[in-house]
């Protein structure tokens, strides 16, 4: 069983930064990488950013890469997402991602969801 807790979501103006986290605990040692999802009202569920099991690798969409960063500490098996210049747009609920699989814009790929952690950004 794996276990992904999130914290970091919350209400902050347009243009501002938010950081989330993500702590996975559990029999994550098939785990090749850890990521972010978001899925806002009515729309599917979107790829934001990834990390390989190595941290040395990221991957992001066009529309979040230069705003969004991904990291991680493997020691305390976390993974960050710090967003700076927050867009409207981004307003979301936010999951992390353990993946099993090594497409990492796919949700397919993904092994293990966080319980989500809401984001909104006001204009």
């Amino acid at each position: 069983q794996v276990q992904l807790a999130e914290s970091g979501g919350g209400l902050v103006q347009a243009g501002e930064s938010l950081r989330l986290s993500c702590a996975a605990s559990g029999r994550t040692f098939s785990a090749v990488g850890m990521g972010w999802f978001r899925q806002a009202p009515g729309k599917e569920r979107e790829f934001v950013a990834a990390i390989d099991s190595s941290g040395r690798r990221t991957y992001y969409p066009d529309s979040v890469k230069g705003r969004f960063t991904i990291s991680s500490d493997n020691a305390k098996k976390t993974a960050y997402l710090q967003m700076s210049s927050l867009k409207p747009e981004d307003t979301a609920v936010y999951y992390c991602a353990l993946y099993r699989r090594g497409l990492y814009s796919s949700a397919g790929s993904v092994g293990s969801w966080g319980q989500g952690t809401q984001v909104t950004v006001s204009s």
